[in-house]
């Protein structure tokens, strides 16, 4: 599993160089790995179904636990279908639609790759940290295909919209999965599920795991960053914000369904936000001209419908989550590439200025009109069958009719979307159409054919569904797919919200005109905006306050946060051990007074030389602490560090006053930075006297250092092993940076110089002139 995902990482990392010569051969090579993985998955379905789910784990920093850990079972499998399948389909579309050797094209080919093995590393992760990784690697793909270029203003925003949403809301997850993680004894999702933990720990974590969840797909009040991501081109829009990305969010709250589906707190902020965003979305789709906002917002509605059924975690709901989940990534990833034609083909995607295509292009309009009736909800489709079966996993009322308003507004703006897209109007005129390229259609038809033969084909789907909702509780007759169950309530409900749709289509014009009227008290974009503002206001004075210029009000700073954070951590929760000595040598007690008088000297030194050779007494003092306590190495470092800086010091100290020149306003200050530095130092004490007291034994790393040094560094003093040897890129790291640094400082001095060589001979010539 985990070489699936390396093919697409390490694929993704030389298409840059084959996009620059020719943009079709990357889409093509790119297409190649998301279809194995594709082909994989299917060749491992039948042995899902029959219970066995294969797993893997790369073991990534042993010595602390940290694994990467992937298994395949039903639900992966669904989200596979999708992520690789619809990904080959997408990158093939993807080749016709971006012109040839264009920057989009060169860019986007690499990144889709790259966003696809993330996605297919996220869905068979069975390790919380392993999620978060990929979790995050979806979100810097997204940023920079939406982006592309950065150069309009409008993909710039929406870019970063999209990054500070959901990266929030991921950060917040990952302390939910650390607070889950370390309760449970274990970060293995499979392991959660079998033995769910419970407790007041175990419901904060539920619910700092929905709010990443909501973020990353697209829920109220974190739906803005979705519509506005539209900016991107439609293959990126098809892929990220139809099929892959924004289900994230739901996968998840399936994926974690079997560890807190017990819990209220988990199901019933997934029902009322579910439920108020399904409404939301479906309202705003109904009133769009832009057909591609129009589907991003359709997009948040169905996302909705999603999260409550995944949130339900009954066995019954989790079946018609699954289905719809299958139908929802087939039928929107072929409308977004149809209208990604129909916007090539006639110049607009404005359902205002549309006239005419379903007539010049008939393939393309039965293509969409497959999708659309998925979509709305008609049989023999996939998306019929995703709809009844909610219908029929629910039984509570309010739940029961937001689920059939929501599925009104669909029927509604599915239809407005087709209708206004293919028919003929009176006015505007016809538009001119552009032949379209069999390349392009189809990808996009083999989704809307594939909702028709799964529809058709329910057994399958049927079985696929139920191999994962069967971890769930299951009533005593659960509910099976079927495409005709006989006349009951749920068809019933299907056919008042395929009717209600039609009404809402044909009043349209009066309730926009209605909403056009009512106050809009709240708008999350602009809510949004106004936050970023105040932010960066808060920020501008802040920095106002704090970069003054001035090293001693940056070092209180940082102490101050240290004693207000971890300082107030450590009080609380901490105890002096009861073995504490005051001493381990009587060397230590002269040194240490050296070192305390040293320090207090500093403070009452006059001339600038004696402060100098004070804190040398001091760091000569650390050096001999160093020695009785048996590191003769460090001693050795430190008494050279200390040699070189006082000679440092000395060069400085002759261009600078004899003594110290003290303000009214240093003055004023004495007393608060001697008590910043007194809290400072009693912390960092009281930290190092508890931290050595809790550890009993060595950690499996000293272990392992200390068996290897001899015969596998030839070192017997361990700490120079570990820094020339073990750690040698960090210690290569360390020179590199000093290097760095000096050349920095050299150059800044010769150039110095040089400008004063050059004032000096300008002034020269000006008076030899004179």
């Amino acid at each position: 599993m985990l070489g699936f995902v390396l093919a697409h990482l390490v694929t993704a990392l030389f298409l840059p160089a084959i996009a620059r010569r020719d943009t079709r051969a990357a889409f093509l090579i790119a297409a190649l790995p998301p279809a194995a993985a594709g082909a994989w998955a299917l060749t491992r379905t039948p042995g899902v179904l029959a219970g066995r789910t294969p797993a893997e784990t790369v073991q990534w920093a042993p010595l602390i636990g940290l694994n990467l850990d992937f298994r395949l079972d039903a639900l992966a499998v669904l989200m596979i279908i999708l992520v690789s399948g619809l990904g080959a389909l997408i990158l093939i579309y993807a080749d016709a639609y971006f012109p040839r050797d264009r920057g989009d094209a060169r860019r986007s080919a690499p990144l889709l790759l790259g966003f696809a093995g993330a996605m297919l590393g996220l869905v068979l992760a069975d390790d919380l940290i392993t999620v978060y990784v990929f979790w995050e690697l979806t979100t810097i793909c997204s940023f920079l295909l939406v982006g592309q270029a950065g150069i309009s203003r409008e993909s710039r925003r929406s870019a970063l919209q999209a990054l500070m949403i959901t990266t929030l809301g991921g950060l917040v997850m990952l302390l939910g999965f650390v607070l889950l993680g370390e309760t449970a004894g274990t970060y293995r999702i499979s392991e959660l599920a079998a033995n769910p933990p419970t407790g007041p720990a175990i419901t904060v974590a539920a619910l700092l795991i929905l709010v990443g969840a909501f973020t990353k797909s697209a829920q109220l009040p974190f739906h803005n960053w979705l519509p506005a991501a539209m900016v991107a081109p439609t293959p990126i829009s098809a892929y990220l914000h139809a099929a892959s990305m924004v289900k994230a969010g739901v996968f998840l709250v399936a994926r974690l369904g079997p560890v807190f589906g017990a819990l209220p707190e988990w199901r019933w902020p997934t029902a009322v936000f579910g439920l108020a965003t399904m409404i939301f979305g479906g309202w705003r789709a109904l009133h769009e001209h832009d057909l591609k906002r129009l589907l991003a917002y359709g997009t948040v509605s169905q996302l909705g419908f999603l999260m409550v059924l995944f949130g339900a975690g009954s066995h019954d709901a989790e079946l018609a989550g699954a289905t719809m989940l299958l139908a929802h990534g087939l039928f929107k990833a072929t409308l977004f590439l149809v209208v990604g034609m129909v916007d090539h083909q006639a110049g607009t995607r404005d359902i205002r200025k549309l006239s005419g295509f379903g007539r010049a292009q008939p393939a393309l309009a039965i293509v969409a009109a497959l999708a659309a009736a998925s979509m709305a909800g008609l049989p023999p489709l996939l998306g019929f069958l995703g709809k009844e079966a909610a219908f029929s996993a629910f039984h509570d009322p309010v739940i029961l009719a937001g689920l059939v308003l929501g599925s009104m507004l669909t029927a509604g703006y599915t239809l407005r979307m087709w209708l206004g897209t293919f028919t003929t109007k009176a006015l505007p005129a016809p538009s001119t159409i552009k032949p379209g390229e069999l390349q392009a259609l189809i990808p996009a038809a083999l989704p809307a054919l594939a909702g028709l033969a799964l529809g058709i084909g329910y057994p399958l789907v049927d079985a696929l569904a139920g191999a994962f909702a069967k971890s769930f509780p299951s009533p005593a007759k659960p509910y099976h797919l079927a495409l005709w169950h006989g006349l009951n309530p749920p068809l019933v409900l299907s056919v008042i919200a395929l009717a209600g749709g039609v009404v809402l289509h044909v009043y349209r014009d009066p309730l926009t005109a209605l909403r056009a009227r009512w106050p809009k008290p709240l708008n999350a974009q602009r809510t949004y905006e106004r936050i970023t503002g105040l932010l960066e206001r808060v920020a501008v004075a802040v920095t106002a306050r704090t970069q003054v210029g001035s090293l001693p009000t940056y070092v209180g700073i940082i102490l101050l946060t240290v004693l207000a954070v971890p300082g107030t951590a450590l009080v609380l929760r901490t105890t002096v051990p009861d073995d504490l000595r005051g001493y381990d040598s009587l060397m230590q007690l002269p040194l240490a007074a050296g070192v305390v008088v040293g320090a207090l000297a500093v403070l009452r030194a006059q001339r600038r030389l004696t402060a100098v050779l004070l804190v040398g007494v001091v760091g000569y003092g650390i050096g001999g602490l160093f020695i009785v306590d048996g590191a003769p190495d460090l001693a050795l470092a430190q008494f050279l560090v200390e040699t070189l800086t006082i000679v440092a010091f000395v060069f400085v100290l002759r261009r600078l006053p004899e003594r110290f020149t003290e303000t009214d306003t240093a003055k004023l200050f004495g007393l608060p930075k001697a008590i910043i530095a007194t809290g400072a130092g009693v912390f960092v004490a009281l930290a190092a006297i508890v931290f050595s007291a809790a550890r009993r034994h060595p950690p499996e790393a000293s272990d392992y250092f200390i068996e290897h040094a001899e015969k596998g560094a030839g070192a017997t003093n361990v700490v120079n092993a570990i820094l020339v040897d073990f750690r040698a890129f960090d210690t290569v790291g360390e020179i590199a940076v000093l290097a760095v640094a000096a050349t920095g400082v050299a150059s800044l001095i010769l150039a110095s110089r040089h400008e004063r060589r050059r004032r000096s001979t300008r002034v020269a010539n000006q008076e030899a002139g004179e």
